[in-house]
């Protein structure tokens, strides 16, 4: 029989056994709970990548859809950015009534005022009155001028109608015949008159026929292989090759022009830029389909207002930078990073922003959506801006009085603006596009504030715009430059068909007059003389 003593120790042993059996049993439970907990982490994490997984693909194939909506509205619908509220589009042929939202409308239209003018009636305009008349007349016979009571009729006046008719193109041969003269004296001394210098020496081309050749291709884009049959029907075999080399002949001779259009932009402190891709197919290191650049540039006092396109292999910033090295003053410009490249380089640079940029980011985005939204919202604000814009052109208002009108009337409306930006911001996804129209505008936003500073500024980059599409018109026609030179030859051609256009003088009459001239320009005098701003048509050269 066991002692108390032995029965403590053995009821100890047997207590400390069950506490170590009960304590491993706890950590083999804890082992299990750890090994199900990380089990439950891992299942968790799983399930969050799968559900941020689910939200990107969501996102994505909302993403693809406004693009697929963007694709098909800009492959069949009209390519005008005119706006049109997507609310009116099932009632265009109600009764008029009242809008639900009518106190809303009202108080987006007021503030401005645009006044009131008169229009002219709608009709066909009348002809050119410069346009050569010829008069046909037609009269009574005489006995149709005997009344029937046996009085003759008198002439009270005559009714004039016009018709227009058109003469085919000819051609003609010039004939420059050079005296020569000889001493029966001496019989030593023979003496040749000079004709004038030609545009092209020693070729058949008179200024005339490169002055058409020029403004077929580059006004009215019509390419040299149609030029080439066209030229053939009237009786001159001319190959494309032949007319190819007399459009770099020109664009050499022309280039003296062309550098003084560019001091004009240098020389004034408003400038505007823009840029559209150009192919080239005999390009150095180069694949015939890859994608090269046309810059436009634009600037000069309005009486001398001058377009320079320049032809570059691609769109690197050092393109801006070049071109605006030395330049002081204002930049109308898109939000192309070049020009921030080229801000940040010469500090005198001041960027005008384009809000209409940044409207079509707003229409994109408005295309797609089903029902008005954000998007129309930022549109509608944008057109209140434009109307204030239209007062300023309409009542001819000057830099000062423009820069006041605006300091009223426009602020207004851009504080609202960037409150509902702010309001946005980080609120809408950044991959659709009504986010991206809200990222871009956010990011441009000083520059859109820069047209308040001047009244000659202008709210947009239009105009450099405008002056781009006529190169994109004659793109979709001739598809291509062949070379280098040919691309260098139409960015000279373009410039100067561009700047008569902007100061309404025909370029067939400048190049024509023009063409004659220059050969015998000697001084620097002599080629400003040449300038479109300069040109009178009555001093053309026979």
């Amino acid at each position: 029989m066991l002692t108390s003593d032995e029965l403590q120790h053995k009821n100890r042993d047997e207590l400390i056994h069950l506490l170590a059996m009960m304590q491993e049993k706890s950590d083999a439970q804890k082992e299990q709970l750890g090994i199900q907990g990380e089990q439950l982490v891992l299942q968790q994490k799983k399930l969050t990548d799968q559900e941020n997984k689910i939200i990107s693909f969501q996102q994505t194939v909302a993403q693809l859809q406004e693009y697929i909506q963007l694709l098909k509205h800009t492959r069949f619908s009209k390519s005008s950015e005119k706006y049109i509220d997507q609310n009116l589009q099932g009632c265009l042929f109600d009764e008029a009534e009242l809008p639900v939202n009518q106190a809303e409308i009202e108080a987006a239209e007021e503030e401005i005022t645009i006044p009131a003018h008169q229009r002219k009636k709608a009709g066909r305009k009348g002809l050119a009155e410069d346009l050569p008349r010829e008069k046909i007349v037609y009269d009574l016979s005489d006995d149709e001028k005997i009344c029937t009571c046996g009085c003759e009729l008198t002439p009270i006046g005559e009714e004039i109608t016009e018709q227009l008719d058109i003469i085919p193109a000819k051609i003609k041969v010039i004939q420059h015949v050079c005296k020569k003269y000889a001493c029966q004296g001496c019989k030593g001394t023979i003496k040749t008159a000079k004709k004038p210098k030609q545009p092209i020496s020693k070729s058949v081309a008179a200024p005339g026929l490169l002055a058409n050749v020029l403004t077929a291709k580059f006004q009215f884009h019509l390419p040299l292989y149609r030029q080439e049959q066209m030229l053939k029907a009237l009786g001159a075999d001319l190959t494309r090759n032949t007319l190819s080399l007399w459009v770099i002949k020109c664009s050499e001779l022309l280039q003296p022009l062309v550098n003084l259009l560019q001091d004009e932009i240098y020389a004034y402190d408003i400038a505007y830029a823009d840029e559209s891709t150009l192919q080239v197919l005999k390009e150095k290191n180069k694949k015939a389909e890859s994608t090269s650049y046309m810059w436009a540039f634009g600037g000069g006092p309005p009486e001398r207002f001058s377009y320079v396109y320049q032809y570059h292999p691609n769109r690197k910033h050092q393109v801006a930078i070049d071109f605006f090295n030395d330049y002081q003053g204002y930049l109308h410009c898109d939000g192309y990073q070049a020009y921030d490249a080229l801000s940040s380089i010469n500090q005198e640079v001041i960027q005008v922003g384009c809000w209409y940029h940044a409207r079509r980011k707003f229409m994109d985005a408005a295309k797609v959506s089903k029902k008005s939204g954000m998007a129309d919202w930022f549109i509608k604000q944008i057109q209140r801006l434009s109307k204030i814009e239209k007062v300023i052109i309409e009542e001819k208002y000057h830099s000062e009085h423009a820069k006041r009108y605006r300091q009223a009337e426009a602020l207004k409306i851009i504080d609202k603006i960037k409150i509902k930006l702010d309001e946005l911001q980080g609120k809408t996804p950044p991959q659709g596009l009504l986010g991206k129209a809200i990222y871009y505008m956010q990011s441009q936003w000083p520059k859109l504030l820069t047209y308040l500073e001047d009244g000659r500024l202008e709210i947009s980059n239009n105009k450099m715009e405008r002056a781009m599409k006529p190169f994109a018109v004659g793109r979709k026609n001739w598809l291509f430059a062949n070379s280098v030179d040919g691309a260098h030859a139409a960015a000279n051609i373009f410039s100067l068909i561009e700047t008569c256009k902007a100061h309404k003088v025909d370029p067939y009459d400048w190049l024509r007059d023009t063409l004659t001239k220059i050969p015998s320009c000697e001084k620097l005098e002599d080629y400003e003389a040449l300038m479109p701003w300069h040109f009178n048509k009555n001093h053309i050269a026979p």
